[in-house]
């Protein structure tokens, strides 16, 4: 299996990174960047822009699934990027992609025809990043991959507890942190084990 990785030098897509390559999973990863990730033998890393379509083509086009570990950045990125990893996709025949939204886009429990952020559930003052996680929602949805994204709420950087909970498209009852070790280890199971097609997932560490 050959893994397209965005975000690698990120706090999830680093984690996402050394699972992967733990389990001899071969990795092309796209940074700003290349001497932020250290050398492996099942890793090629490529310098460039992920808002740039030759650049994503460039890490895709070999690649059996696609990662994207981007965060906002408080910028356009991720609907940038998303569209040409959607393009890049369908013309290259592939068709799984796993991203790592925010709790967010997840449908709200107290007003369902709402997704969280749009509801009394949100707790944030700014919906910026938020509302971009929603854009890459809808064009994820409207195309005609394999895509799931994975939905972590509140994110400290944290070790993997292997006891976190998930939900599918909304968040689990009591949900106060994910961790992202968690997150991480959450998204190569899905990758391996293909469980939630066409959903977003919520997850929640204990405590």
């Amino acid at each position: 299996m050959k893994i397209a990785l965005f975000g690698a030098t990120g706090r999830v897509g680093n984690g996402i990174l050394t699972l992967l390559l733990e389990r001899g999973i071969e990795v092309t990863a796209l940074v700003r960047n290349v001497d932020n990730l250290q050398p492996h033998l099942n890793l090629t890393v490529l310098q460039g822009d992920a808002r740039v379509a030759s650049d994503v083509e460039k890490v895709i086009r070999e690649a059996d699934v696609v990662i994207s570990a981007l965060g906002t950045d408080k910028t356009t990125v991720l609907t940038e990027s998303i569209s040409h990893m959607i393009s890049i996709m369908s013309k290259n025949g592939i068709d799984r992609i796993l991203t790592i939204g925010t709790g967010g886009i997840l449908t709200s429990r107290v007003e369902p025809e709402l997704l969280r952020y749009q509801s009394s559930e949100n707790k944030r003052r700014s919906t910026v990043a938020a509302m971009e996680h929603h854009r890459v929602y809808n064009k994820l949805k409207e195309s005609s991959l394999k895509w799931t994204i994975i939905c972590p709420t509140y994110l400290p950087t944290g070790n993997a507890t292997n006891a976190y909970i998930i939900e599918r498209d909304t968040l689990p009852l009591g949900a106060v942190q994910t961790t992202t070790g968690d997150t991480a280890l959450f998204t190569v199971h899905e990758l391996l084990e293909n469980e939630h097609i066409g959903y977003r997932v919520g997850i929640m560490s204990p405590l």
